[in-house]
């Protein structure tokens, strides 16, 4: 009997994916468990196995298009069997997908019919209806001509009747503000002042030159620099540097490596960074804090995002949560995990949401010092640079230790140079009198 695979429900607040790459071609034979597609939202990109064994009959649902979670994207059966009518899709203009009135046969692709209404967000929705505007009028920036909340914003703005309509909207949907004053989990709303006009968070346009070429950006990547921009205009960042001696760490490595493998477990110096900042964020809350206009949201969890390199595709980070409650050995374990289901594309956006502080590696390619950029809405960002010995003074001895450059990224509406210095030098002390 044909089976139909779906689009996943890939976390809490993920309604809908986008078909990134199909991994199986009609007509191949697939196992059970077999990763047959790739599904890309904002956040992560992941791929979506086979319920059974069997023959890729149909794929109901083309690259690059955009469904809802539960919408059918493929069928699995038996060679020549039938697809069950009503399986298939169609795509809009918006590049997402609806139900198709029906598919018949094996080999039918996907069915050729009109497109329907444009599909939008609650928020572009309740804008529209207010001023009276047909969504179908307004020009979409997004994935397929999708329209935002800036798109229709914008168009709203260039209407006589928003004159008399700007100030009974509240500050995060004023027109011409974009999505910086959206109060989400991730982002905490500035005052308005503080917020630059989008035309000054954009560099010019630049002119192609003879050979050039263009690089389509993926979703993880425009994510990446949209998130780094907001980061930067809400925040006033600041970083602190502290030299750390490694010595006890590395001895604890080296003494402890076999046995943590023995327990499945590799153990890396960054279940060390994570333990050593769990006992600073203890001594220190408010660095485990968000930023909003009532006040400091002080968290009672502690989250630890860890971020991990993908390449060229960018960067993502993972979060430990409550890492307060995990010893070494269950944090290596964490750490591991995480970093190897980031790897191969197997997270799910629930992973990636919820830090309260974040911790980024940057010395794995051979850096020492760095400025990272603030992971909203945390306070703050360790960077960690490369582990490298050098010579060090120790009283009126001259020794050769392990040392580490740490920095600390921090907010500066939360936190001033001694509070973000003694925190930093908690870290140090714990990594340095490790037992």
């Amino acid at each position: 009997m044909a089976t139909q695979i779906v689009m996943p429900q890939l976390g809490e607040s993920v309604i809908e994916g986008k078909v990134s790459r199909w991994l199986k071609q009609e007509g191949d034979a697939v196992k059970q468990y077999e990763p047959i597609l790739e599904v890309e939202t904002d956040k992560v990109t992941t791929e979506v196995t086979a319920a059974d064994s069997g023959t890729l009959l149909q794929i109901l649902v083309a690259e690059g298009l955009v469904v809802k979670a539960g919408t059918p994207l493929a069928v699995i059966g038996q060679p020549g069997e039938a697809v069950p009518v009503g399986a298939g899709l169609v795509p809009t203009q918006t590049g997402h997908a609806v139900a198709a009135p029906q598919m018949a046969t094996v080999g039918a692709g996907l069915v050729s019919a009109q497109a329907a209404a444009p599909r939008v967000s609650p928020v572009v929705a309740k804008i529209a209806a207010e001023y009276n505007v047909d969504v179908s009028q307004v020009h979409g920036t997004s994935e397929g001509g999708r329209v935002t909340k800036k798109d229709i914003l914008a168009f709203v703005e260039n209407q006589s009747q928003v004159a008399g309509r700007k100030e009974e909207l509240p500050p995060w949907e004023q027109p011409g503000t974009g999505d910086l004053f959206k109060p989400t989990e991730e982002v905490y709303a500035p005052t308005p002042a503080a917020v630059p006009q989008p035309s000054t968070l954009h560099a010019p346009p630049s002119t192609a030159l003879p050979g050039d070429e263009l690089m389509p950006l993926s979703s993880m990547r425009r994510s990446i620099g949209e998130h780094m921009v907001r980061s930067k205009t809400v925040s006033p960042h600041v970083t602190t540097v502290f030299e750390v001696d490694m010595s006890r760490v590395v001895a604890h490595r080296e003494a402890n490596k076999a046995a943590f493998e023995r327990d499945g477990a590799r153990l890396t110096f960054t279940p060390y960074f994570v333990a050593a900042s769990v006992v600073a964020l203890k001594a220190y809350p408010q660095v485990n804090s968000s930023f909003t206009d009532e006040g400091l949201l002080l968290h009672k969890q502690i989250n630890i995002g860890v971020a991990v390199s993908l390449g060229e595709e960018g960067l993502i980070v993972p979060v430990i949560k409550g890492a307060d409650g995990m010893s070494l050995l269950g944090l290596a374990r964490e750490v591991s995990d995480l970093a190897e289901r980031a790897r191969n594309k197997q997270l799910k956006p629930d992973d990636v949401v919820g830090s309260t502080f974040t911790i980024t590696n940057h010395g794995i390619s051979g850096s020492l010092f760095a400025t990272p950029i603030i992971n909203q809405p945390n306070v703050g960002i360790l960077g960690v640079g490369a582990i490298q010995k050098r010579v060090v003074v120790l009283g009126d001895a001259i020794a050769i230790r392990p040392m580490v450059y740490i920095g600390l990224t921090f907010d500066h509406r939360v936190l001033d140079g001694a509070s973000a210095d003694w925190f930093v030098a908690k870290i140090k002390e714990a990594l340095e009198k490790w037992a």
